[in-house]
């Protein structure tokens, strides 16, 4: 037996939420343990902590049952995954891997000593996040079962407790799902994104307090006309077991203090408005110098309430959130949401932190790429988040801890629907008086009878407390709408539709938000729309990243997806697909951004997100890796260019003219500041890529007031100065701070091609498949360029848009797109012959990418990359390619897939890239090194692939996947 740790002391906590004063044991530290239904203690761990955090639990394998949905069952019969399904060395592709899991009852108990001092107190377990149901024993009797996935646990344990001597406490703590039915894949509980943990993460504490009065709840009401605020205070007597008592008895007072920067301001008495049984009601006027908070202002006050003996402190903000129409107001301001979503993935403990201070790094990190809102995915943090958005100035959006699909259901008669409401005014109790707590939803894309739950469920919220705005469920397009809904986070009006037109940015979603999809109403929408889970465009894995997964849960996935690409012959483009990957999705993120707030009433959207995925088939949606931290081709410095409260907005009609043409563009501000611009001055010029300029002017609006778009002038310049094919940058400027720029390109409009390309001394062939002809100029020493285009067999299975992969293939059952963009190699020796370029897809190659075939290497050397190179998918990795060239016969051979045939009298690009090839081919540089025989070209022709096989459900019964 231990020595057992004895802490008795005399504490104020005011730190993160409202706390009473109270006297407090730590009981943090090592705990007897025990595996299983019975308590047979023979181990012990560390508490707060979890099992994966103690190494406890039993070792994956194929056999493990995880707690989520699979869709690709490739992995379980994969010849190619078989060494990672070995036990010992077990890989796993959809998630991140623990080297344990457990999902069942586990027991923790310590023995502690409580003083005699405590005699005349109320004692109360107080256990913060647990996970997910417990029961507790003092000195072998029942205390009581929780099973609350959002607030801490407290058991009133005073009448189990022997004062003045040792006592043993129990804790059975349960993690199954199917009590709290709150569905597999909600990020509470699922392996997806924190894992399906047992044990207890936050404060684990023994808390003394007065025993005849204790304050129960305490609501903090703004009025923001008035300057003044309500304290409702609800009281609970514990003497003799009674409730209810008269006020009189006890000397109830209330006072608030404005702390700034952590200083102690003049206080504020409040006069008492209502007292009535068990209920006080404390008004308060704050002055003239009343200060609200926002995320410009994130002022606060401390509140003290004296009730006797016991004393209830905390920290609260002045502020005031409404919808009325399509806008969202913030202290009678229009507010513009620019969000995330957090979706609980912390890879180095397996659940989210309960310290202030990791919260506010995330938070600090999200302002400084210009965002002001976070949602949290079927999941409510715990207090530290809110204390920490309080101090940041940061919106949050707590949901109900479910996504009831997937086999749970709403209006079902399930146990989620009484789960659901009563956790969330669990929540609301909880975190409700932090000011950053402005708004929630029941859960995450519900299925079942949803919209008649979810319509009650917010009218039930909002009269449970008013002072936050209620939506029934975070959706996509493709759900129903849900009129009751105070505010609506929605897909449908996001995106970019740049697989079927030409990439712009002059362009909106107001279609979309007027009658958004499946609304049902004869007149137009007057609610709020935040655009649901907004971008998802992915980037090529960092394996630089693998070295940073250095507690329980390791980056396995990316293991497996650096081992494909070095067995394909790519170990060395790992980089570059990052960077060229990685920019291509920064450039959609930006457009796509930008057409949001280009938008007419809309409320704003939240991400998916700002930093990666790493459950769901792994999903690199983030310019920052899921620990959040920068990747490397993006800084919050390009970002906020595109996300800010002030942005700077150019309505391009197309980006690639000829120099016949006059760009004329429309420029305007999106104001989401505090405050109306007055006399708006801003700058612009246009550069090519060695920055210089060809034309500049200035614009001068008088006033642009706050939630409303601005005009600001037409920047117009005729392009027939540009002689040679140019990339151009339009950069516009307002102060030093406020800026943005957009890529364009000028072609000439005449090439200089003909009908007849090729003369007889030129000894150059172009075909479009390896024909008669093209062998015998082969034979003789000739140059052949095939023009493949919708041609090639080996690799028409990749399906290539511009954009790229969309969240990721796996988890979409290998749905197009397959490719992440391409990797340009700028140095290559064509590209001097008049086709500027960057070394990533930048948006002159949407002509040559969108739609258009690749070519699957696989029969080539494989130390051989095309010059032009889509990316493929990470849980894939072929080789691909859309140019290669090589000695043939006696001859010179360059194929391409890129279309530069047809329609060249429109396709601008197309046209450039045919005379630039052709230039080069009858240049000294086209000396090709790499040598294959007619044979391997005419495989392109008439081979195909071997199949991907994924998603499919045929695999041996014992290597199905077993998910719980």
């Amino acid at each position: 037996m231990r020595k057992e740790l004895i802490l008795s002391a005399l504490v104020m906590l005011l730190g993160m939420g409202g706390v009473q004063a109270q006297m407090v044991m730590d009981l943090q530290g090592p705990w007897d343990f025990a595996l299983g239904d019975s308590a047979h203690y023979d181990d012990y761990v560390v508490l707060p902590g979890s099992l994966l955090t103690n190494d406890k639990g039993h070792e994956v394998d194929i056999h493990t049952q995880w707690t989520g949905s699979l869709y690709d069952s490739s992995y379980f019969y994969n010849p190619y995954m078989e060494p990672y399904r070995r036990k010992g060395q077990m890989k796993f592709p959809f998630f991140l891997t623990p080297e344990k899991h457990y999902v069942g009852n586990a027991w923790y108990r310590r023995y502690v000593y409580i003083p005699k001092e405590w005699s005349d107190q109320r004692i109360t377990l107080f256990l913060e996040r647990p996970h997910i149901e417990t029961t507790v024993f003092v000195n072998g009797r029942e205390v009581g079962h929780q099973m609350s996935l959002s607030v801490p646990h407290r058991y009133d344990v005073t009448k189990f407790i022997k004062k003045g001597e040792r006592n043993e406490i129990a804790i059975r703590v349960y993690n199954g799902i199917e009590n709290v039915c709150v569905g597999q894949d909600s990020h509470s509980v699922t392996d997806q994104t924190q894992g399906n943990w047992n044990g207890i993460t936050g404060r684990i504490e023994l808390q003394a307090q007065w025993k005849k009065l204790n304050i129960k709840r305490v609501r903090v009401t703004p009025h923001i006309k008035e300057g003044a605020v309500t304290v409702e205070v609800q009281l609970e007597n514990h003497v003799d077991g009674l409730r209810f008592f008269p006020i009189n008895d006890y000397n109830v007072s209330a006072n608030i203090k404005y702390m700034n920067d952590g200083k102690v301001g003049k206080m504020v008495r409040g006069s008492t408005v209502i007292a009535e049984g068990s209920n006080i009601k404390f008004k308060f006027g704050l002055g003239r110098d009343v200060k609200f908070w926002d995320e410009f202002h994130p002022n606060l006050y401390r509140l003290t309430v004296e009730a006797g003996e016991t004393v209830y402190e905390t920290q609260f903000g002045l502020r005031e959130i409404k919808a009325e129409g399509r806008q969202l107001y913030i202290n009678n301001r229009p507010l513009f949401l620019r969000g995330t979503v957090e979706n609980c993935c912390f890879p180095e403990t397996g659940f989210p932190p309960t310290d202030e201070d990791e919260w506010m790094r995330i938070f600090k990190k999200c302002k400084e790429y210009g965002l002001n809102h976070v949602r949290f995915h079927s999941y409510c943090p715990p207090e530290a988040a809110f204390a920490a958005a309080d101090r940041v100035g940061i919106y949050l959006q707590p949901e109900g801890p479910s996504w009831p699909n997937h086999g749970v259901k709403l209006r079902r008669g399930q146990a989620i629907d009484k789960y659901l409401l009563e956790e969330s005014k669990r929540i609301v109790d909880e975190y409700g008086h932090h000011p950053s707590f402005v708004m929630m939803a029941a859960g995450n894309e519900p299925a079942g009878d949803w919209v008649s739950y979810c319509n009650d469920w917010v009218k039930q919220m909002h009269e449970y407390d008013s002072t936050k705005v209620y939506c029934g469920a975070s959706v996509g397009g493709g759900w129903a709408w849900d009129g009751g809904s105070e505010y609506h986070v929605k897909g449908g009006a996001r995106g970019l539709d740049w697989d079927r037109k030409a990439p712009s940015s002059d362009d909106d979603y107001y279609s979309g938000i007027e009658y958004p999809r499946n609304y049902k109403g004869t007149t137009p929408n007057d609610s709020p729309i935040i655009a649901h889970e907004q971008g998802q465009w992915c980037a090529f894995p960092d394996f630089k990243e693998i070295a940073q997964y250095t507690g329980v849960y390791k980056a396995r996935n990316f293991e497996i997806f650096r081992d494909m690409l070095r067995d394909n012959g790519m170990e060395q483009m790992a980089e570059k697909f990052l960077m060229a990957s990685g920019k291509l999705q920064t450039l959609c993120y930006k457009y796509e951004i930008e057409r949001n707030l280009r938008t007419k009433d809309y409320a704003g959207f939240q991400l998916l997100g700002l930093n990666d995925y790493s459950g769901q088939g792994t999903a690199l949606v983030g310019p920052l890796n899921v620990h959040w931290r920068e990747k490397g081709y993006t800084t919050a410095n390009d970002w906020c260019e595109f996300c800010y409260p002030l942005v700077l907005l150019a309505r391009f009609p197309k980006f690639v003219y000829t120099n016949h043409e006059v760009l004329r563009v429309p420029v305007e501000a999106y104001n989401a500041f505090y405050a109306d611009l007055k006399e708006v001055k801003a700058a612009y010029y246009i550069t090519d890529d060695t920055m210089g300029v060809y034309h500049g002017g200035r614009f001068l609006s008088h006033e642009i007031p706050v939630g409303k778009n601005g005009e600001l002038g037409v920047v117009e310049f005729p392009l027939d100065s540009i002689k040679q094919p140019t990339k151009m940058t339009l950069h516009v400027k307002m102060g030093n701070i406020i800026k943005n720029h957009w890529d364009f390109w000028v072609y000439p409009e005449k090439t200089g091609l003909c009908d007849n390309e090729m003369d007889d001394n030129s000894k150059l062939y172009v075909a479009d498949t390896l024909d008669a002809h093209a062998l015998k100029v082969l034979k003789k020493g000739g140059t052949v360029l095939l023009t493949a285009a919708g041609r090639v067999t080996l690799g028409s299975d990749v399906k290539q848009s511009y954009l790229p992969v969309f969240w990721n293939t796996s988890w979409f059952k290998m749905r197009p797109p397959h490719t992440t963009g391409a990797y340009i190699e700028k140095q290559h020796p064509l590209f001097k012959y008049g086709f500027p370029t960057d070394d990533w897809s930048n948006l002159n190659w949407w002509e040559l990418l969108n739609k258009a075939q690749v070519m699957n290497l696989m029969e080539l050397p494989k130390d051989y990359q095309s010059p032009i190179q889509p990316i493929d998918t990470w849980h894939v990795s072929r080789k691909l390619g859309m140019l290669v060239e090589a000695r043939v016969l006696k001859g010179r051979l360059l194929m391409t897939t890129m279309d530069i045939t047809r329609d060249l009298e429109h396709r601008v690009v197309a046209r450039q890239m045919r005379k630039a090839i052709l230039d080069y081919m009858k240049s000294d540089d086209f000396q090709p090194t790499l040598t294959l025989t007619p044979e391997t070209i005419s495989h392109f022709f008439t081979r195909q692939a071997p199949a991907v096989d994924m998603f499919t459900n045929d695999s041996p019964d014992e290597l199905k996947p077993k998910i719980k």
